[in-house]
């Protein structure tokens, strides 16, 4: 089965080799254009255990990779703090699928858990000799799940950046004391698409140059626009349906709406990649922070990145180009490669494009959107933790917010599924203010005083991060990136 790039048929690639490259050449995305016409039986697949659903749903995404059985085993077993993977818990009258149980307490776990057994397989399977240097941009949480899962790893390199005041103290805490041989962390003077547009310019600019092929070194992403770190995510739609109908909630066919906190639109696109396999997925509605682009898109059909950019408390939203976009346009016009080109040429080059009437009617018919200021994520977070006795954190508190107002407009009564990203202890201050707790010393000072006042206990490897050793301390200008990179390629550094 072969993936192509978004902007042009031409460029493909199996599956393997998907993964390894991250991006296409042409600075497009790998998709298949075929997922909603190969048959998947989705009602076999929800009867199996989690670890089995993520086996049979990556395998029907990657049918390349030898013995993914064994990959997944490798980077779930033992490794959650459910058995559950994703354990789905009622809240009110809605149900929240939490995804922050791994080892960073945030969804990202679920992925990049995964990529870099992924990465590792393709490399064997296709004999590469060459290290492949992972190239990440984060607004939060991709990063430290990132260095969770490629440190030392044999045969790869990571560099990790993040937006200097744009991440949040336990966020940062988390990379900057990240240990490993051949990880690097580098802190950049902007915001995330700062970050991200740096990384994209890194694909497209420094292969061909001689910086990379000298040292025998090739690069692939961990972000959502590598195929590898997307698929795993796919899987915890169907293990939430799944535990839908062991609560005796819903029938086997029954829709079932979602709710998503989402920036750059990986983690809602998952949904709508479990819809196209026959997952009776009814709405996905995309809730966002006070960067409200993709509401506004939804809303007009115009994606225009040219507004103000918005510092909240939920940073990992703080986004104004969703990369993940461009997959849905593609499938939205119908695989029409020189459409997806032409958008994303005239947001590089003019900062916005325009989608029609009959693509935007399609889009319409399965998403819905909303977003959420300030204000309403600290209300949110007060009235759940108030009348619900659930503790949740502000990228959560968007989506509860979205849940309250998606549920005033719509016509069906399908079970709601909210999806909460990242632990509350990863944003202690935000969460403690909005409950009406004291807010004294440091942000780990205020992790126990969130502890003593909630009684729900913090993770532990949150705690810990208090007496841990600051070991990266880089910060450049987001016009430095690609020396950056280059520098740290030649000197042996990752």
């Amino acid at each position: 089965m072969l993936y192509q790039s978004t902007r042009n048929e031409k460029i493909t690639a199996d599956s393997i080799h998907a993964v390894l490259q991250g991006p296409a050449p042409d600075g497009g995305l790998y998709i298949d254009p075929s997922l909603d016409r190969r048959p998947f039986d989705w009602q076999g697949c929800l009867s199996l255990p989690p670890l089995d659903i993520a086996q049979t749903v990556l395998s029907h995404l990657l049918p390349d990779f030898d013995d993914m059985g064994a990959l997944v085993k490798a980077a779930y077993e033992g490794k959650f703090r459910s058995d559950k993977l994703t354990p789905l818990v009622p809240v009110g009258e809605d149900f929240v699928l939490e995804l922050f149980h791994g080892p960073t307490c945030a969804f990202k776990d679920v992925a990049l858990s995964m990529l870099p057994r992924l990465i590792t397989a393709a490399r064997k399977q296709t004999g590469a000799a060459e290290k492949t240097l992972i190239l990440t941009a984060t607004s939060g949480d991709t990063g430290k799940a990132a260095l969770e899962g490629f440190h030392d790893v044999p045969g790869t390199g990571i560099i990790v950046f993040y937006p200097a005041d744009g991440v949040s103290p336990i966020q940062q805490a988390q990379m900057v004391t990240q240990s490993g041989e051949n990880v690097k962390v580098c802190a950049l003077r902007g915001n995330f698409d700062d970050c991200q547009r740096g990384v994209k310019e890194a694909f497209l600019k420094l292969p061909g140059t001689g910086a990379l092929e000298t040292e025998g070194c090739t690069l692939s992403s961990a972000n959502s626009i590598n195929i590898g770190r997307l698929a795993p995510q796919v899987a915890y739609y169907f293990i939430a349906y799944s535990q839908l109908l062991d609560f005796g909630r819903i029938k086997m066919g029954d829709q079932v709406d979602f709710v998503v906190p989402t920036g750059n639109f990986g983690d809602i696109l998952a949904g709508y990649y479990a819809r196209m396999m026959g997952l009776p997925v009814g709405r996905l509605v995309c809730a966002s922070n006070a960067n409200r682009v993709l509401t506004d898109f939804f809303k007009t059909g115009l994606y225009d990145r040219r507004r103000e950019f918005y510092k909240t408390a939920s940073p990992s939203m703080d986004i104004l180009v969703s990369s993940n976009l461009e997959r849905l346009l593609f499938l939205a016009a119908g695989g029409d490669t020189a459409f997806v080109r032409r958008c994303m040429e005239e947001l590089s080059a003019q900062g916005c494009y325009k989608v029609d009437d009959n693509i935007m009617q399609g889009i319409r018919q399965v998403f819905s959107a909303c977003c959420c200021d300030e204000a309403e994520t600290k209300a949110a977070i007060a009235r759940v933790w108030r009348d619900m006795g659930y503790l949740c954190d502000p990228h959560t508190a968007v989506a509860f917010f979205g849940a309250e107002q998606y549920k005033k407009e719509r016509q069906s009564k399908a079970p709601l599924i909210i999806l909460s990203t990242a632990s509350p202890y990863k944003f202690p201050s935000a969460v403690l203010e909005a409950i009406g707790g004291e807010l004294s010393g440091d942000d780990f000072d205020r992790m126990a005083e969130l502890e003593r006042i909630s009684g729900v206990p913090a993770p532990e490897s949150l705690a810990r991060l208090r007496s841990a050793e600051v070991l990266h301390r880089d910060v450049i200008d987001a016009d430095g990136l690609l020396s950056y990179i280059s520098s740290c390629v030649k000197n042996g550094e990752v």
